[in-house]
Order: structure tokens, then sequence, then C-alpha cells
């Protein structure tokens, strides 16, 4: 297959179709000689702020010299950008070969689901790339999550909050019970604990496991000192003020501080120097998440701010960053979501700080249309509404209603950003 077909063919695997379950992976994992098995992992799961923390151990692992993968997932404008080693993805012609030697593995037979694949496919291309470190990112949940047939060195586990209930269950501790699915017999643990019904849950499952739990705000902490700086305070040792902080937004300071606490624990494996921990975390990039980008429209410069929110925690994320950074700025929002999302008070004031709002739809086979969109909103809030039935005439519906001092906020799906990032620069998410 050439790049083209292997993405049309990966595209087939029921893109859509969520299917919890280990063993088709391991099945697979096994006829492909269980690469898996060759690889140091950091297994990353939550709600919110996983590819945050990955991005971050990414950026600090890769400027200490250590060959990081890291797979993630969604992605914004091309699959390829699920795979990285370092600064670079999978390349075109890799990515091509890899994915027919899985359709040639799998012909005739049950076909496992698009994130079985992708997961097959990090594992396989990690172990032939000699990857020294691979950071593993969830796809839903943990417990019977693909990627969760690995024995990681560390585990993390972000911000619990609800999201896909349907499959995780409704409370936040049945949630959380799937979450720590991951932790593994003795194998250290890394927990934001910052969902108090989530806490007691996180605990017995590593006490049964005799798995060590470093927990936020009790073993480590970050506060924020400026806008783009912070101090950390580690698990042992002395605090380390003013490190850099590039990603905005306050919730950062818990992602960035669960990465630095993840290093420590492996610091006897894969250590960090100082010099290059400051050094790594400039260079902490992760597009479509609170991203800026100027743009120019009819000879004037617009700033659009890019954010997959697409849950309650992150919708409210994304609203203390208005409020903080933004607050003197009138407030154009396209929004669009998937179907199945239900979204509460922080959408309403997400809506509420708007001054108007352009709804549209990323992708028709799961997302909400415009129109349902529209009579989903409160009747005081459909009247600064509209709908555009495509991603390209809501960003132009959008810029032409914007002056240079406002600015645009593009949410509610990751992939609805990952489609105006695509008109907007063409490239790979880098």
């Amino acid at each position: 297959m050439n790049v083209q077909e292997a993405e049309t063919w990966l595209d087939q695997r029921q893109f859509f179709k969520i299917k919890l379950g280990l063993d088709t992976t391991r099945s697979l994992l096994a006829e492909l000689g269980n690469p898996q098995e060759k690889l140091k992992i950091i297994h990353l799961a939550g709600t919110n702020g996983k590819g945050s923390v990955g991005a971050t151990l990414r950026a600090i692992l890769s400027a200490e010299g250590y060959r990081t993968g890291f797979y993630s997932s969604p992605h914004l404008s091309s699959v390829r950008e699920r795979f990285r080693i370092d600064d670079r993805f999978i390349s075109g012609a890799d990515f091509a070969e890899l994915i027919t030697r899985l359709a040639s593995l799998l012909h005739g037979r049950p076909l496992p689901t698009y994130f079985e694949c992708t997961t097959l496919l990090a594992l396989l291309w990690f172990a032939e790339q000699q990857a020294e470190v691979v950071i593993l990112e969830t796809g839903m949940g943990g417990r019977l999550d693909a990627t969760n047939v690995v024995t990681p060195q560390v585990a993390v586990i972000t911000d619990i909050s609800r999201d896909h209930e349907e499959h995780l269950g409704s409370t936040l501790e049945a949630i959380a019970g799937e979450k720590a699915g991951i932790v593994k017999p003795g194998v250290p643990v890394i927990f934001s604990g910052r969902a108090p019904e989530a806490v007691p849950v996180i605990e017995a499952r590593c006490q049964a496991l005799r798995s060590p739990l470093f927990m936020y705000g009790r073993d480590f902490a970050g506060e924020r000192t400026g806008r783009d700086k912070f101090a950390y305070q580690p698990l042992s040792g002395a605090v380390r003020t003013d490190l850099p902080l590039t990603l905005p937004g306050e919730h950062q300071v818990v992602n960035t501080s669960l990465a630095l606490a993840a290093l420590e624990v492996l610091a006897p494996v894969f250590p960090v120097t100082p010099q290059v921990l400051t050094t790594g975390l400039r260079q902490v990039r992760w597009p479509g998440r609170m991203e800026l980008v100027p743009v120019r429209y009819q000879g004037q410069t617009l700033e659009i701010l890019l954010d997959g929110a697409h849950n309650e925690a992150g919708v409210a994320a994304l609203v203390r960053t208005l409020e903080e950074d933004h607050h003197h700025r009138r407030l154009l929002l396209v929004w669009g979501n998937m179907a199945d999302k239900r979204l509460g008070a922080a959408f309403l004031d997400l809506l509420d700080r708007a001054h108007a709002v352009v709804l549209t739809q990323a992708e028709s086979q799961r997302s909400a249309t415009p129109a349902a969109l529209l009579a989903g909103l409160p009747p005081e809030m459909q009247t600064k509404a509209r709908c555009a039935e495509t991603v390209d005439q809501a960003l132009t519906m959008v810029q032409q209603l914007a002056a240079p001092e406002d600015l645009i906020c593009v949410a509610g799906s990751l992939y609805l950003v990952g489609r105006v990032r695509q008109l907007l620069l063409g490239e790979l998410a880098g």
C-alpha cells in the first residue's frame, strides 16, 4: 500500500467503534513477537491532561537525548500525528509499510477496531525503531483499554472527571475504577488526586497491588509564580523556583507537576539534569490545546484560540483561561461537539461569555448537527447563535464578524479543532 491506501484501510476499521477488552490486542501482539516486551513504558490514563503530561515528558526526555516515543490520541490533522519519536512523526513510508503488514496478518480474520490497530502499529514501530522510552496514552478508561497490555516503569493518572459514562460508569468512583486498571503490581503510580471521590479508589488499588502511590498536593506540588513560570515542590529535595510553564492555563501547573514527579521516579533509569529539565520545559508544545494562532483575513490580523475542550472539565478549564488571560476581549465562539456529549454549567458559562456563537459539525458520523445544537441551547442563548453546515463556512462566518481586538475561540471537539487548524495552517500538528 501507499500512504493514502494505508490511511483508507485504517479508516475502514470502524473508526468510531469502541470495543473494550484486551484479548484481541494480546493475541495479535503475540503473533508479532510481543514488541511491547522490548520497551520501557510510561503509561498515562485520566479524563483530561494525558496529552499535556505526555508532551511534557516527551520534550524533557528528548532534550536529555533519550530516544523517546509518544503514542497519543486522537489526532488533529493526520493519523501519523499519533506516532512520534522525539520531534518527528512516523514517516509516510514507515506508516504504509506497517499497515501493509497488519493488513496481511489480519486478512480473512475478524478485524480489530481502529484504536486496536493504531496501538499495534505504535508498539511495533517503537520496538523496531529501538525507542529507549515510550510514553503510551490510553484511548479511554484504562482497565480494558487496548494499551493496557503493557507493564510500565511508572503509571500516571491525571485528573478524573465524567466522560464516556456509557462505557466507564456514571459516577466518579466507577470511572476511577476503570482508570485504576492501568496500575500493575509494584509499579509506582503518580496521581493528580484532585477528585475527592476518586482518591479512595486509586489508593485501594495501589494498596492491593503494593504499588507506591505519589499524589499531587500531598507528596509533590506546583504553584504558578508568573504568567509563564511556576515553582515545583518535588518528592524529595528543595523547591525548584521559576521553572518555565509553556502551556497556558492554570491546570497546566498540575499536569506539568505530574510529569516532573514521574521523571523523579524514573531518575534511576532515565536521569535528567536540572539544566536539561529547564530546556525541555521551554520546548513543550501541545497543538490544539489553548493554542493561539494569528491569521490574516481581509487585510487585518485576527487571533484564534484553538482548544479541544470537549467535556465539562475541559470546558471549565477553558472558561478559567478566558477569564484570566482574555477577560478584556470580546469573544466569538465556534462550537461543535459529538452527539453523545452532555454538557452542563461550564458550557453555559462559556456561552454566556460569548458575544456571538457559530455552531457547526466537524464530521458527519458522530457530530451533532448544527440544527440539533441550536435546538439544545437555552432560548436566551439561541438569539446570538447561528449555524454553519461546514467548518469552512463557520470559519468564514466568524472571521467576518471579528475585529482585530476580538478573540475567536474554536472548541467542543478535537476533530473540529483539527479541521480548523488544517484550514489555517495546512500542516501536521507538530
